[in-house]
């Protein structure tokens, strides 16, 4: 099967083996028995965080369908194939505030710590407590601590150590609520009509922030072109505070360090909204996310990409860091 057909971007070739697995224990077997054998190995869970090669995976490609949420209160362990978005939603209809403003977000429990996903003032590093992974290098099953995943903004050990970690569950504390965590996001809190540092009740919230990634193409959907992608393509850039740029939203980030706006940063430097090169371009209605028409290749979006950053780089003098990841095998 083309590895198109299971990305958001779709593009890619054909895997050699396509393995579906649906427990935990069968996906440990999956990637021992590809290590083993020596063959390459890529793991899939919901595809909205991959640039998939168009010459298709010489090897296993192991699509992680593992499901379960197991809840103690406030704790909920959550297999890595569960839908993101639909955990989000059995917090909120469960009422348990701290990830409500990450709702709209496609792909798969299992990846979330590994980008330490965020959106709209929240990540999920605020409640993950831990994460059990099958590690490829000791060969075992361990958990991680918040502090042994390394969490930064859009970043951990996970991520920083390609390949090593494969998610089996995650484990999230949340707070028993029917309000919000303080909604801690500008634009969020104008659409609730609240104070930063307020709460709001979590469907309102959940709604409010589906329907903000709606109007920028960012809820999956058929009917939607601008929906094939994969949501933010690049970074906010966190630079020294003497590197801010003129004109360009910021926010602190740390002592003497900003984070700029990487949708500012590519729309001024030429790629506004509904650019087109080809088969790919930026959204219709977001800079920050690139988008494929059927045709597209991966070579062809890298290289827009590519085109982005470093007219990014001449003009502001700022690097954009890729967000999703181009694999090869």
């Amino acid at each position: 099967m083309p590895l198109a057909g299971l990305t958001t971007l779709g593009v890619g070739g054909p895997a050699d083996r396509l393995i579906e697995v649906e427990d935990a224990a069968n996906l440990v077997a999956a990637v021992r028995d590809a290590d083993e054998a020596g063959r390459p190995l890529l793991l899939l869970g919901g595809g909205s965080n991959i640039v998939a090669p168009d010459d298709g995976w010489p090897g296993d490609v192991v699509a992680v369908r593992t499901r379960g949420i197991e809840r103690n209160g406030g704790r909920l362990v959550v297999q890595a194939g569960e839908s993101w978005d639909d955990l989000v939603a059995y917090t909120v209809e469960n009422r348990l505030a701290g990830i409500e403003a990450l709702s709209g977000i496609p792909g798969s429990t299992g990846a979330t710590p590994v980008q330490n996903v965020g959106a709209y003032g929240q990540e999920v590093a605020q409640t993950i407590t831990a994460v059990r992974v099958y590690d490829r290098a000791e060969k075992n099953e361990r958990t991680l601590t918040p502090a042994e995943c390394g969490f930064a903004y859009r970043d951990s050990r996970l991520k920083r150590e390609p390949g090593r970690f494969v998610v089996l569950d995650v484990t999230f504390e949340l707070e028993p609520s029917q309000f919000s965590r303080p909604v801690g996001y500008a634009e969020l809190a104008r659409r609730l009509d609240v104070e930063i540092g307020d709460r709001a009740p979590l469907q309102d919230v959940r709604d409010t922030v589906i329907e903000l990634r709606r109007g920028k193409g960012m809820v999956l959907d058929p009917a939607d072109p601008d929906s094939r992608s994969a949501g933010s393509f690049f970074t906010n850039p966190i630079v020294p505070a003497d590197r801010a740029v003129d004109g360009c939203p910021s926010w602190p980030a740390g002592e003497g360090q900003v984070k700029l706006s990487a949708a500012w940063l590519v729309e001024h430097a030429g790629f506004g909204k509904g650019t087109r090169d080809g088969h790919v371009g930026t959204s219709s209605r977001h800079s920050l996310a690139l988008t494929t028409e059927p045709g597209a290749t991966a070579t062809e979006l890298l290289a827009f990409a590519e085109r982005i950053v470093a007219t990014v780089q001449d003009t502001f003098g700022v690097p954009l860091e890729r967000e999703p990841t181009a694999v090869r095998p």
